[in-house]
């Protein structure tokens, strides 16, 4: 048996959880996420044993990145210039945004890259992933923030650890971050920066 603690959000209203067989002709429950008219059901995965959380992957699947890109348009300020995000899987919402603004973004890597030169070193602590990581903002990129209206991009936030990492890369660089954007929030507890989502996801526990 399941149990849930989450707030109202995008999301359905009742936990619907489903099962759907894979490619493999095997068994997996999914969970449904709905954006307006749009539902995907997204597979179940168990992170720690006794936990499962709906696993949102972006990579591959226009229609869920248009339907996110299009619903988060209307959060995007006026006055953006730019917009910044992380590899991997948040790059296909921040290209999708970018493009329905006309705006460049730029994306801040996971390792060091052979090419960077004087690059910005951040280091972010995600719950999500349960391990530490360190953002690389090539200097020649951060160049391009200096002085600009930053939009922050990712796909899903947990704890924000790594959305406040992106927010430090940002202010080293020299740009004015005006908003912290997701696609949606896993659970429920706070954030370590304010990030506007379009819903919550749920984490699911055995009882």
């Amino acid at each position: 048996m399941w149990c849930v603690a989450r707030p109202e959000g995008l999301a359905p209203s009742r936990i619907e959880v489903a099962e759907a067989t894979d490619v493999f002709g095997g068994q997996m429950e999914t969970y449904p996420i709905t954006i307006g008219k749009f539902t995907r059901h997204v597979p179940l995965i168990e992170p720690l044993p006794g936990t499962r959380i709906p696993l949102v992957e972006l990579l591959g699947d226009v229609e869920f990145v248009n339907a996110a890109a299009d619903a988060l348009l209307a959060h995007v300020p006026a006055e953006t210039e730019i917009l910044l995000t992380s590899e991997t899987s948040p790059i296909v919402l921040a290209h999708a945004l970018a493009e329905r603004l006309g705006k460049p973004y730029i994306v801040v890597r996971k390792k060091r890259r052979p090419y960077m030169e004087d690059p910005i070193i951040q280091e972010v602590e995600s719950l999500t992933l349960g391990v530490g990581e360190v953002l690389w903002l090539d200097r020649r990129m951060a160049e391009k923030l200096m002085g600009q209206n930053t939009v922050l991009v990712s796909d899903v936030v947990s704890s924000g650890g790594t959305m406040l990492a992106l927010e430090r890369v940002a202010e080293r660089a020299g740009a004015k971050v005006v908003a912290r954007l997701a696609a949606f929030r896993q659970g429920s507890g706070p954030t370590k920066v304010p990030v506007t989502t379009l819903g919550d996801l749920p984490i699911l526990q055995t009882t």
